[in-house]
């Protein structure tokens, strides 16, 4: 595996097309996110990790400043920028109550998320899933992005429900206007 991530090494999807930067989803920069985990461009530790690297995908801590007046729902996209791929992957896509201030460890589980979280799909499967990078693609950005919406995502009983739709459908998708948005970046290398 290390030979394929030195060959695939200058390969990376780039922040350009990460959540943050469609068109639909700009909004001014109120939020602040933070995790008692790790610090913004620091490494993430080995429990938010896939458990085929010796994590437990659990997923981090996190917490935010208050979202703004208006706030109708929190839209987290956590996205791993540095993939060899065209665009980078959706590693958790969840639906937040703007009530809440904060995740505990584990509160993205697809199986038993916390109170007032909605995971949805994302492009491995559903709730967290956490870095697991090509052994010798070098360090790996995970770009977590909160977005602060004043309308909820579903209120279309037309489209397809947000528990169902593909990340890069339902996030284009997302009825402007973004009140306030954050962003916390962890890095993982193998």
């Amino acid at each position: 595996m290390t030979l394929l991530g030195r060959l695939l090494n200058n390969r990376r999807a780039g922040d350009a097309h990460t959540a943050w930067h469609l068109p639909n989803l700009q909004g001014p920069d109120l939020l602040t996110l933070t995790s008692r985990q790790f610090g913004d461009g620091e490494t993430m530790p080995l429990e938010t990790c896939a458990k085929n690297i010796g994590g437990t995908d659990t997923s981090p801590h996190l917490a935010w400043t208050a979202p703004p007046p208006g706030t109708g729902q929190l839209l987290l996209v956590v996205e791993d920028i540095d993939v060899p791929l065209p665009k980078p992957a959706v590693h958790c896509l969840a639906l937040i109550d703007p009530a809440a201030g904060q995740l505990e460890p584990g509160a993205l589980s697809a199986r038993q998320p916390a109170t007032g979280v909605r995971v949805l799909r994302s492009t491995i499967g559903r709730g967290y899933h956490g870095p697991a990078p090509i052994k010798g693609h070098g360090p790996h950005r995970y770009v977590f992005q909160l977005l602060a919406l004043a309308n909820p995502v579903g209120g279309d009983p037309s489209a397809t429900p947000p528990e169902r739709a593909r990340p890069r459908a339902l996030l284009p998708a997302v009825t402007p206007p973004v009140l306030g948005r954050g962003r916390l970046t962890g890095v993982f290398e193998r």
